[in-house]
């Protein structure tokens, strides 16, 4: 299993009040991994990336992204047993500076839900 497969895996499987759809968009580069759907009757989406060094690898076509809906979409960044979620709008630091730099909008996968449920 690929590592942003195992990571849905984890915020699915405790993000039970977050309706979950998983888009495979081959013709839409940097279309994000995830789209949630929260009790509020909120939409958002979810780009997931695991950090192996201290860098989020964003494509350009997921900054674009990212860039032209800087609301409610988001990165959510596995680095060391820790999980960020950025802003859409934070892509391009995310690309320019290292992870250990950037503050995050919450900085655990349980606050992550926490904070996407309360969009």
């Amino acid at each position: 299993m690929k590592p942003e497969r195992k990571l849905y895996e984890k915020i699915k499987n405790i993000s039970k009040e977050i309706v979950w759809t998983r888009l495979e968009n081959l013709s839409l580069l940097g279309t994000p991994d995830l789209l949630g759907y929260n009790n509020h009757h909120n939409f958002f989406t979810v780009e997931l990336k695991v950090a192996n060094g201290n860098r989020a690898r964003l494509s350009p076509h997921q900054v674009s992204f990212h860039v032209m809906h800087p609301k409610k979409s988001f990165v959510l960044v596995e680095w060391k047993d820790k999980h960020l979620l950025f802003e859409g709008k934070q892509s391009l630091a995310l690309v320019d500076s290292p992870l250990s730099s950037l503050e995050p909008v919450v900085d655990s996968l349980e606050d992550c839900v926490k904070y996407l449920s309360s969009l």
